[in-house]
């Protein structure tokens, strides 16, 4: 049975509904910014995402020049000018993000915390099984119990079946789409058990009503 203070976590988010997203060099480089303290700037827009954020920094390694992006909106709240067009290590924190939390992204960081959520164990490519998959396909729901195969992990040519060790439950959020990379610790599946689908219907009844993006 869930056993959340909802009140609580939206008095929470109420009074600080920001997350500060820190961004890192993917790899060494002479780095140069783009943006300063106190710039708004954009995620990826387009149907697809096809167009990128604002750039926030280059990164110039053998003559290669490599835009880093913002993955979501935000106003920038620090940038480590120290090291602007200077040799950079690799996974350095240099630029912070003061994002506004919208209404989707509070219903699913509470959720997080209400639901069972099962949590990538590699950096590697998701599927679900192809039995599940058709259930999905019909728009059905997928129940699952300890010991059922449930997702494919795909890492280096090699597919390895995941079996599920949660309670017995229904998926109640799936966070990926089949074939994405999915970064080591990130959610995959959030289920629910059957007493409490009700309840966490209810949560997000009333997030949508009360909370305005």
């Amino acid at each position: 049975m869930i056993d959340v203070n909802l009140n609580a976590l939206l008095r929470q988010y109420r009074s600080n509904p920001y997350e500060e997203l820190h961004i890192e060099t993917p790899h060494t480089g002479i780095i140069t910014f783009n943006v300063k303290v106190g710039d708004l700037v954009k995620g990826p827009s387009g149907a697809w995402k096809e167009r990128p954020g604002t750039t926030l920094f280059t990164l110039e390694r053998e003559g290669n020049v490599k835009k880093i992006t913002a993955e979501r909106d935000g106003e920038v709240s620090f940038v480590r000018d120290e090291v602007d067009g200077e040799f950079c290590e690799a996974r350095e924190h240099v630029v912070t993000i003061r994002h506004r939390l919208s209404k989707d992204e509070i219903i699913n960081f509470i959720l997080r915390k209400v639901l069972y959520v099962f949590e990538a164990p590699e950096t590697a490519r998701y599927y679900l099984v192809p039995e599940l998959e058709a259930v999905r396909d019909q728009k059905k729901e997928i129940t699952l119990s300890p010991g059922d195969d449930f997702l494919i992990m795909s890492l280096m040519k090699r597919d390895t079946f995941l079996k599920y060790e949660g309670p017995k439950g229904t998926v109640f959020r799936l966070y990926f789409k089949p074939g994405d990379i999915v970064e080591q610790g990130e959610p995959l599946v959030g289920i629910a058990s059957p007493e409490d689908l009700d309840i966490v219907d209810k949560i997000i009844q009333r997030i949508q009503s009360e909370w305005e993006d």
